[in-house]
């Protein structure tokens, strides 16, 4: 396997890794309910996650589960461990936050994230795999939002490559706007599709590698959709361009900016 450094790489020995309790057992978790499920998989382009160093996983956001299922094919991979940044508040619940926490991911404040930033690009020089969502949200139209620039600023930054990864399938699992069944989960396909790495050196245009960054998720998730062997027509799961019954981007935007504006007037409330 080649590395985004041209150079043959194997994945870190068992003994060179340090013992981390609670990710050990994250995962553990997470790989008896997926067996649970009985989940299928497909990845193409594995071997674009390299075995050492940094790099920024930019993941599609389809659902609330992608994160665990990106660390699953990963870790069944190489055993490397990505290091995910999520949002401040989920850190302050009592269990919960303990366990990210123990795990070394990376708590964001949405209205100020510039420790969340410093903290991301000392993690990738050190050379770990920080994981993102650059729409920074769940898209319920099963289409790729506008990204945020983050991704491809703390690439610049950190000297690394950004690794593309879109999911499809996962959204089936757990996802915003949908009760879905438990008998639903089990049995469901789950496809990925590692993209090729994305180099954004310091004099870039962010905003352009940005866009282009949009457009290699979306032509990823377009190749995953055509080739997903479960037929989508009339299901939620699938968006409307392709015959399913999810909301259209206006529709999902839509119904974004009315609840964040039920979430503010709430918050005024309580102030």
């Amino acid at each position: 396997m080649r590395s985004y450094y041209g150079r043959v790489t194997r994945p870190e020995p068992s003994s060179q890794r340090p013992h981390e309790p609670a990710y050990s057992a994250a995962i553990f978790a997470g790989l008896g309910l997926f067996r649970f499920w009985r989940l299928r998989r497909r990845v193409t382009g594995l071997g674009n996650i390299p075995a050492t160093g940094g790099a920024v996983l930019a993941m599609t956001h389809f659902g609330y589960l992608e994160f665990a299922l990106v660390e699953w094919v990963t870790w069944r991979h190489n055993r490397r461990r990505i290091r995910f940044m999520a949002k401040q508040s989920v850190f302050k619940k009592p269990v919960v936050g303990a366990m990210l926490r123990g795990m070394k991911h990376i708590p964001v404040d949405m209205k100020a994230g510039a420790d969340a930033y410093a903290a991301a690009v000392a993690a990738l020089k050190r050379g770990e795999l920080i994981g993102v969502f650059p729409e920074a949200g769940v898209s319920s139209s099963f289409v790729v939002r506008d990204l945020k620039s983050g991704a491809a600023r703390l690439a610049a930054e950190a000297g690394v490559p950004i690794i593309p990864v879109a999911v499809w399938g996962g959204q089936r699992l757990l996802t915003k706007n949908h009760k879905v069944g438990f008998r639903e989960r089990f049995g469901v396909r789950v496809n990925f599709l590692v993209g090729k790495p994305i180099v954004v050196s310091p004099g870039d245009d962010i905003a352009a590698a940005t866009s282009a960054l949009r457009t290699t998720l979306q032509e990823q998730v377009d190749e995953l959709q055509t080739s997903y062997p479960t037929d989508g027509t009339g299901q939620w799961w699938q968006p409307r361009h392709l015959g399913g019954t999810a909301p259209t981007e206006a529709e999902a935007a839509l119904a974004d900016a009315e609840r964040d504006k039920r979430r503010a007037a709430s918050q005024g409330r309580r102030s």
